[in-house]
């Protein structure tokens, strides 16, 4: 009869106990902060840009549009790479610009994009940071087996980003990753290549091809102006490029017939001019998602792809070798819902787009 309130005591003495070691939180380790401005990020062309993370040379200020060059201080297609064996990573980042768009998320817009390579080689995603603030703190990832890994951490597609840090917990191991050496594909085009309207920054269509080929890739979409004016021409040359992508018939497609014609005649001339020899793909633009039903988006496509059409016939005939045409009514799919809006592919839209590339890309790059 007594054994039994000793024993209640007992079980109530241990309860206590474990309540109390368990209020007792284990002390956090420090987080030790990496700045990413000190070593050089993949997908930036030029070393001499006017801010780490922005993508054309200083000297390309003046020459190029007031619209192009804005646009150029959005980090799209800029990635960092990095080593470390942290079971939790942690971000830190800057930018200066709005968070989001009516048709893209602040991920997509302003977050950063976490891919770790695989034991079979792949790279695979990680995580991903959904910024409320212009300066956004997050745990990225949390839990990985403590193992050495490479990640590569794609950074913001609309947005000017000033800094960018990566934090590990105190005692874990840490190594800043150069670039790839590689010759980079050279992706140049409208909002399509720049990123919209893609969830978040490694969904883009440049940026799932360089993973699928594993190889570094210059995403020179600029929203709006993609148009193969002679400075960008000029520019897009200077690049030692393993294969140039020419993605800009959406943007052009507002201009005359001749002038689509002249353009791209001078645009790949330019290139050819430095580059005899590395291949050049050329791409109609998309169809409109909603182009069945409305009669001036299908003669639009049709009117733009033609006179592209007679640019790529008259350099053929002038014995401009390298250049694969490729169509553009299958790019997002054929039962139009690839796009949020009818001309901006959702993941959807941009994932069938490289798959469409990427065959087009393998054969050009063994050649």
């Amino acid at each position: 009869m007594h054994a039994l309130p000793a024993f209640l005591a007992l079980l109530l003495l241990s309860a206590g106990l474990s309540a109390a070691d368990a209020s007792k939180k284990a002390p956090q380790k420090e987080i030790v902060w990496h700045d990413a401005s000190q070593w050089k990020p993949a997908g930036r062309a030029w070393d001499d840009t006017p801010s780490h993370y922005s993508r054309l040379p200083q000297r390309a200020e003046g020459k190029v549009t007031k619209a192009v060059w804005r646009l150029s201080r959005n980090s799209a297609g800029l990635v960092v790479y990095f080593r470390t064996n942290a079971p939790v990573i942690h971000t830190r980042h800057e930018v200066s610009g709005e968070l989001a768009k009516p048709h893209m998320t602040a991920t997509g817009v302003s977050g950063l994009d976490l891919y770790a390579r695989a034991p079979n080689g792949q790279w695979r995603w990680a995580g991903s940071s959904k910024p409320k603030n212009k300066i956004h703190e997050e745990k990225i990832l949390n839990g990985a087996t403590p193992e050495w890994r490479d990640y590569m951490l794609y950074l913001p597609l609309y947005n000017n980003t000033t800094s960018v840090e990566i934090g590990v917990p105190e005692g874990s191991g840490f190594e800043p990753v150069a670039p790839p050496q590689a010759k980079p594909i050279v992706y140049y085009g409208t909002s399509i290549a720049h990123g919209c309207s893609a969830s978040r920054p490694g969904m883009t269509t440049p940026a799932i091809l360089g993973r699928k080929l594993d190889t570094p890739v210059i995403n020179l979409g600029f929203s709006g102006n993609g148009k193969m004016e002679p400075a960008m021409a000029g520019l897009v040359a200077e690049i030692d490029a393993s294969v140039f992508v020419l993605d800009c018939l959406p943007n052009m497609s507002s201009l005359a017939a001749d002038e689509i014609t002249k353009r791209t005649e001078n645009c790949i001339r330019a290139i050819r001019k430095k580059h005899p020899a590395t291949p050049i793909i050329l791409m109609e633009d998309r169809s409109y998602a909603n182009a069945w039903i409305l009669p001036r988006q299908f003669k639009k496509n049709e009117t733009a792809r033609a006179a592209l059409r007679v640019a790529y016939e008259t350099l053929a005939a002038e014995g401009v070798k390298g250049v694969t045409y490729v169509t553009g009514g299958q790019l997002f799919g054929d039962d139009d819902e690839g796009t949020v809006d009818s001309s901006h592919p959702s993941d959807l839209g941009m994932y069938r787009q490289a798959e469409i590339l990427l065959p087009v890309l393998k054969r050009v790059l063994k050649e």
